[in-house]
């Protein structure tokens, strides 16, 4: 025998799921990036590969992907739009002449200058309902479930 759904009312007074929340803020998060990303054009997600470039260079295209939360088809596709415009530079790895890695350019570096203030109001803003101390639990938490769902975590 088929039961029936649950009705209206005991969904409406179910709380969303965590997941969901985590997902309307990811949305939320990358539209505000969006609109302080806008005048530099560029994305968050070239953003996000900038500042993964700009706290560790020589990276491989692939380990650009893996630190990006991108494919490494997209990341190659990223790179090849950030080389073009003068913001990564790829060049022979130090340590095998025959792997290429990146780096971030001094073009690459001022943009993200340029837009740090903006970044950070950002953050700021979704942090603005908590404490200082809450807001460094978050922090915490965030970090401890994303190394619970991570195989290795990112640099």
């Amino acid at each position: 025998m088929t039961r029936p759904a649950a009705s209206d009312d005991v969904r409406a007074k179910a709380p969303p799921s965590l997941l969901y929340l985590v997902k309307q803020l990811e949305l939320a998060v990358r539209s505000r990036l969006d609109e302080a990303l806008r005048p530099v054009s560029i994305t968050p997600l070239q953003y996000t590969a900038l500042t993964v470039l700009e706290r560790r260079s020589d990276l491989s295209t692939a380990e650009l992907a893996r630190n990006s939360f991108v494919t490494d088809q997209s990341a190659a596709d990223m790179v090849g739009v950030l080389e073009g415009r003068g913001l990564v530079l790829r060049h022979p790895d130090p340590g095998d002449r025959r792997r290429r890695v990146l780096r971030l350019t001094a073009e690459g570096q001022e943009l993200l200058d340029r837009v740090r203030e903006d970044v950070a109001a950002v953050e700021q803003r979704m942090l603005s309902p908590l404490a200082a101390d809450e807001a460094a639990d978050l922090r915490r938490y965030v970090t401890a479930c994303r190394g619970a769902l991570s195989s290795s975590l990112p640099h």
